[in-house]
């Protein structure tokens, strides 16, 4: 998958990402070396060959050298130098060429895992990107009584802020004067618009809706929301986690192991044992090429990648394999609500009329509503339509914000919106519908009520809808082994918990912001260890960086949440997290067989060396067998279903 990604943008790559252009030419060059040998070509081979150590071993040779002369440490880097370059001396003083082959080979190997490596290191710029497009690069300020525009850099605590219908909020503010409807979803996760005047906070990268706003500033721009969510995701993606420190130290402590009993090899047997130098020398080149830990990384790479092209397979991309292997790992998982467990969309989903058939119910809904463009509005008209129903145009309508719509439909007046706006405006309210109406919104949905000259027709329920494959995904999940499943939501807490019962979630956790979610992640990691996050918003991107794994919604998901997270459910399938888990479950047990028998293999190769019971091109031969036998056995993942 990486590969196909790497070929493909190549020429954007070559600025951005010059090792994965170094492990190309790498490839290349010693695919032409090899095969001009093989011709007996050997001139031609005698230069190519050198190109590719120089091209594919540059940057390892810089990073093996800094972290010699400036860390006083040895890595994997200069190992792999030392060897590759050992077997083409060796090479050329025995004119064995394909030893030259075998280090260019071992430089290859390592060329290419660095270019995985800095392909993958972009997303946390990506992401803060996407984050800063969220706010404007100005706000309109109210001065003396004229408006001016200026930076949001500028903009100080105690300034009066207009925002004008359908823009961003600039930044945190009071509202002083004005009433809209703000969609939050983007950074409070809530599923519904929220109505908010004098006297109510927002958010800076919230939608203002169809009022104008005038807004106190009551914090510096760089301490609002937004500028908080941002923070935290470039924090949480650039600690590193454990499992990575504890590589760098294993590689640092094997390099020196190797390249200091290399060097004692290649020097004590002739006094200690009265070994001639050449043998010596020949002993200590073989020590160092079946030591190099190419079939180590192959015990790894190849089953990671196969983890990965049998994931896209199913829809499921992940970003890198040290995240296929977390996933294995995981013990809790915690969805965002709005747009993961649920659509994220609003719908109609239960209605009631009174005294009239419910076809009439819905058209005089339908034809107030469809002068609104409020998302409750659009349900009812779309839900209208599904239903093939047809409607006049109301006549004098007239919207009463934050309560609802009147109007004249068929020469009768109308009106549609809130029970408390509809109940002060007819004669009499019918109890059955009143108790329908605290069941649904005891349920966490809101309920529209209708009337027509003055009396109630009837009412209807409007719900964010929990997506179908959402249930048997738990239940799935829970099949696996996992301790917990929790739900975070910016959500009211009634709205929450009716959804958490009807799918069985185990923790719920209501009105977050997205600090909030980062803590709860903290906590659950606390308690299970390894804890994957689900989301699909820009208010989830801080608890996806935060979480062992963060997993993103591919087709509804905000763009801050895939470039945070690690894993990308391409097509919002639930039921596909439970593969993504088995497969890093059987990665991991794949990983830990071919690290085993590379280790003995070495292990074995070392002693017969040790016994003098080895040549040089056997040596070669069992240490790129056994690198081939891990590749292999890594590739079984493909086959998982």
């Amino acid at each position: 998958m990486t590969f196909t990604l790497t070929l493909r943008h190549l020429p954007t790559l070559s600025k951005e990402h010059p090792e994965t252009v170094a492990a190309a030419l790498c490839g290349l060059l010693v695919l032409l070396g090899w095969l001009t040998l093989h011709w007996g070509w050997l001139g031609i081979s005698l230069l190519l060959l050198p190109a590719a150590y120089v091209i594919g071993g540059y940057e390892s040779a810089r990073e093996g050298l800094t972290t010699l002369f400036q860390d006083k440490e040895l890595d994997v880097d200069l190992l792999m130098i030392v060897a590759a370059l050992g077997a083409a001396g060796l090479g050329l003083w025995r004119q064995e060429y394909t030893l030259i082959i075998d280090g260019a080979i071992l430089i290859l190997i390592f060329s290419i895992s660095g270019a995985l490596e800095s392909y993958a290191m972009q997303r946390t710029e990506r992401s803060i990107r996407a984050l800063m497009s969220l706010t404007p690069d100005t706000a309109s300020v109210l001065r003396q009584g004229q408006e001016h525009t200026v930076p949001i850099a500028q903009l100080q605590v105690g300034d009066c802020v207009l925002v004008k219908p359908g823009e961003l909020v600039p930044t945190d503010g009071v509202i002083e004067e004005g009433f809209s409807t703000l969609n939050q979803a983007p950074i409070t996760g809530e599923s519904l618009p929220v109505e908010k005047g004098v006297g109510s906070e927002v958010f800076a990268g919230t939608l203002n809706g169809r009022g104008a706003l005038k807004l106190r500033i009551h914090q510096p721009p760089e301490s609002s929301l937004l500028q908080r969510v941002i923070r935290l995701v470039e924090q949480a993606q650039t600690e590193a986690p454990p499992s990575q420190q504890f590589v760098e130290r294993f590689e640092r402590g094997y390099a020196k192991v190797i390249v200091l009993s290399g060097i004692l090899l290649a020097t004590l047997p002739p006094f200690l044992w009265g070994w001639d130098w050449e043998t010596t020398i020949y002993r200590a080149l073989i020590f160092l090429v079946v030591a190099s830990p190419c079939a180590l990384m192959a015990a790894i790479m190849p089953t990671l990648l196969s983890g990965i092209a049998n994931g896209a397979r199913q829809g499921i991309l992940f970003k890198n394999g040290a995240q296929l292997e977390t996933i294995g790992r995981v013990r809790a998982i915690a969805f965002d609500k709005t747009g993961t467990l649920t659509t994220g969309t609003p719908k109609v989903v239960s209605w009631q009329a009174v005294d009239r058939p419910e076809t009439e119910l819905l058209r005089v809904a339908a034809a107030l509503e469809s002068l609104s463009e409020h998302p409750i509005g659009n349900a009812i008209v779309q839900l209208a339509r599904e239903q093939g129903l047809s409607w006049a145009t109301a006549q004098n309508g007239q919207a009463h914000a934050g309560q609802g719509i009147t109007g004249d439909v068929e020469q009768q007046s109308a009106l549609v919106g809130s029970a408390a706006f509809v109940q002060a405006q007819v004669k009499r309210c019918p109890e059955d519908l009143a108790q329908q109406s605290q069941q649904w919104e005891a349920e966490g949905k809101t309920v529209v009520w209708v009337a027509v000259q003055a009396a109630v027709i009837g009412i209807i329920a409007v719900a964010d809808t929990v997506r179908p494959e959402a249930a048997q995904a738990i239940a799935g999940l829970k099949q696996l082994g996992l301790e917990s499943v929790v739900m975070l939501t910016g959500d009211n807490p009634r709205t929450a918990h009716h959804i958490a019962e009807k799918l069985g979630v185990d923790q719920v956790y209501a009105q977050l912001l997205p600090e909030d979610k980062v803590n709860v992640i903290r906590q659950l990691q606390q308690q299970y260890q390894t804890v994957a996050m689900v989301g699909d918003g820009i208010n989830d991107g801080p608890a996806l960086a935060q979480a062992s794994v963060g997993i993103a919604m591919g087709a509804t998901g905000s763009d801050v949440a895939l470039e945070t997270a690690d894993v990308v459910l391409m097509a919002d399938r639930l039921e596909k997290l439970e593969h993504a888990i088995r497969l890093g479950r059987r990665s991991q047990v794949i990983v830990k067989q071919n690290i085993a028998f590379a280790l003995g293999f070495i292990v074995l190769l070392l002693v017969t060396n040790f016994a003098g019971q080895i040549t040089l091109p056997l040596g070669v031969i069992g240490h790129e067998g056994s690198t081939v036998l891990v590749t292999l056995s890594g590739l079984r993942l493909l086959r998982l279903r």
